[in-house]
């Protein structure tokens, strides 16, 4: 089992870096919120969330906010590492005391996923014989996603959230959720996603998906008793990398690492280049702090996305959105082009126009454009409260 401090690249790494019953619960809370029969048609008989809170929640319950994690996030939008998080909050700085989200103000929550590894059900959980889901884990979908959402939030007590914000799978249960309970969504901000996945990027996750799955360590994603060093780290690793370019820009790196070699090591004697090593660590750091399950079933979750599955098609559902929606591309994004975005805004009533952030760093902009994301929330936030007192 990992050590649920902060990351260490000590040793090697788990078979899973899912935080299970009996690891130290850090800033996580619980919540069951009963069975829930999944789109795929399998019931999960008893759910579970795990999720974080930050301030205080008002009398009338009217100052929340809901924050919807990315593929690889967790509830743990803000806070250090230490026992319970490996890694430090991964919107560091929006959301406190005197930040963008100031939680003197917003009562701020973030759930793990539905499929997670971080403490809501998903495939490294038990199941009722006691033993982890592994490959007994339905397919999930991102309506099963916000279903879950939604039970947690009568459970808080929270009937409209004032402001519910995500980046790319988390932009994507935004518009769920705006579509689906209209009534409890007073505004909306989606970053760098889209209505409906599209063939090139289905193309990227289902290459992602067969890395994983031909992993021989895979084991057909029942590996939870392996020893460290033994999970499906190489079949994962492959896919982070493949992800990552995505992530990333051909501008960023070349600016960073161009055809320079990796400390001493020489690619014409078998070395790597600087950016073999780079991609090498991002690799080894997803490895010990996630789960290749739920890597398969949340980006399986992602290519099944379109919003207008059953409701006359992308046009019809986007046009049901009246409550304020602010939309944010990122100029130089490569996973979720702008188009994606700008369709959005064309077809959402709600939306006023097309905002984007302006970054050398792709469809990661969303984490290190701290200062721009810090505007379009307080955009967002001013459109909401703009709306309430008309």
């Amino acid at each position: 089992m990992p050590e649920y401090g902060p990351l260490s690249y000590e040793g090697l790494p788990p078979a899973t870096s899912a935080w299970r019953e009996g690891d130290p619960v850090g800033h996580r809370q619980f919540v069951d919120v009963g069975p829930l029969l999944t789109e795929s048609g399998v019931l999960l008989p008893d759910v579970r969330v795990a999720y974080e809170t930050w301030g205080t929640l008002n009398a009338d319950r009217s100052n929340a906010i809901y924050i919807c994690h990315a593929l690889t996030g967790d509830s743990h939008v803000t806070g250090p590492s230490g026992p319970g998080h490996a890694t430090a909050g991964w919107w560091e700085g929006l959301v406190g005391p005197g930040c963008d989200v100031d939680t003197d103000e917003w009562f701020v929550v973030c759930a793990n996923v539905l499929g997670g590894c971080q403490g809501t059900t998903g495939p490294s959980s038990l199941a009722p014989d006691g033993r982890p889901w592994g490959s007994r884990f339905p397919i999930v979908t991102v309506a099963d996603m916000v279903e879950v959402e939604r039970r947690l939030s009568d459970a808080l007590g929270i009937s409209a959230w004032a402001l519910l914000l995500g980046p790319s799978l988390g932009g994507m249960r935004v518009l769920e959720w705006m579509v689906q309970y209209p009534e409890r969504v007073r505004g909306g901000l989606v970053l760098g996603s889209t209505a409906s996945v599209s063939a090139d990027e289905i193309a990227t996750h289902a290459t992602q998906i067969l890395a994983i799955e031909s992993d021989p360590r895979f084991r057909g994603g029942d590996y939870y008793d392996a020893e460290p060093g033994e999970g499906p780290h190489r079949g994962m690793g492959l896919a982070r990398r493949i992800a990552h370019l995505t992530y990333r820009t051909e501008t960023e790196l070349a600016d960073r690492f161009g055809r320079d070699p990796q400390g001493d090591e020489d690619p014409y004697a078998g070395g790597r280049f600087a950016v073999e090593s780079y991609l090498d660590h991002q690799a080894d750091k997803l490895a010990r702090r996630f789960d290749a399950n739920t890597y398969v079933a949340l980006t399986r979750a992602m290519s099944l996305f379109d919003l207008g599955r059953g409701r006359g098609g992308v046009g019809e559902a986007l046009g049901g959105i009246t409550s304020p929606l602010t939309v944010v591309g990122i100029d130089s994004d490569r996973l979720f082009p702008v188009r994606l975005q700008q369709e959005i805004v064309d077809l959402a009533p709600g939306a006023d126009r097309l905002h984007l952030i302006l970054s050398p760093f792709g469809h990661d902009g969303f984490l290190v454009e701290d200062e721009q994301v810090g505007v379009f929330v307080a955009h967002a936030l001013h459109r909401v409260r703009r709306r309430e007192h008309a």
